[in-house]
């Protein structure tokens, strides 16, 4: 694992919760593209094989400690783009039989994860002279849906974060771009069951849902784009999905 400060002139891709999913294929993506990419996430292991096949860089990170992320971003010299990736979803239950440390683990994960690392790394990012911050929401960020709350107040509170930074950073050289997936295999549902393979399995039975290949094939976009040119917010879902609440299995 290489966590020594890079003096090259490539630009810095940090990639949060790359381990697996969106963070991976992303990660995957802005290397082909020649960045010099960073990325974290608690599972060492899997960060660390990752970062050797794209020839990237492996820290660990927890972006629920302050700690960690004091530690990771104290690794970096430069930052030019910034993709909070790292979050997800526990249980479906209703308000009434809400889970109080499971909304907490949301909303740690979701919200202040992503305040923690933004907030550390701005001045990394304006002084690339053309930062860039990538948030990786949800399309609950923007439709509440049954048995969802504790995740959609979760990714609601992070989207209202990330368009309020839109206004404070206006005139200085970050772009901000929100990015609300729709139904993605990855393992968010394996994650959100509890290990529970089966269940997770069944959600996307019956339709086709993205990949995180698509997620990070448009991230990959986004980044290629040119200074003066911000893609505020990019809604993406499967064609078998109309919103949050209905596809082709709940018409």
């Amino acid at each position: 694992m290489n966590t020594v400060q890079t003096s090259s002139n490539r630009k810095v891709a940090v990639v949060t919760g790359a381990s697996s999913g969106i963070g991976e294929a992303t990660a995957r993506t802005l290397a082909a593209q020649g960045y010099d990419v960073v990325i974290g996430a608690r599972r060492l292991d899997r960060l660390t094989a990752v970062a050797d096949e794209i020839g990237g860089r492996a820290i660990p990170l927890d972006v629920t400690d302050d700690e960690s992320v004091a530690a990771f971003c104290a690794h970096l010299d430069r930052v030019d783009i910034l993709v909070n990736n790292a979050g997800g979803a526990r249980g479906l239950a209703t308000v009434a039989q809400a889970d109080l440390e499971d909304w907490r683990w949301m909303w740690e994960t979701n919200v202040m994860g992503t305040v923690r690392m933004t907030r550390a790394l701005l001045p990394a990012l304006e002084a690339s002279g053309d930062g860039l911050i990538v948030t990786i929401t949800s399309i609950a960020a923007i439709e509440p849906y049954d048995n969802g709350s504790g995740y959609t107040a979760a990714k609601h509170a992070q989207g209202v974060m990330h368009r309020t930074l839109r206004f404070e950073l206006l005139g200085k050289p970050i772009r901000l771009t929100e990015i609300q997936p729709g139904m993605v295999e990855t393992e968010f549902s394996l994650v959100r069951f509890d290990g529970d393979a089966q269940r997770a399995a069944s959600v996307y039975e019956g339709l086709t849902p993205l990949t995180a290949d698509d997620i990070a094939e448009v991230i990959g976009f986004v980044a290629s784009r040119p200074p003066h040119v911000n893609l505020d917010t990019i809604l993406i879902k499967p064609r078998d999905q109309a919103s949050a609440r209905r596809n082709i299995k709940n018409p």
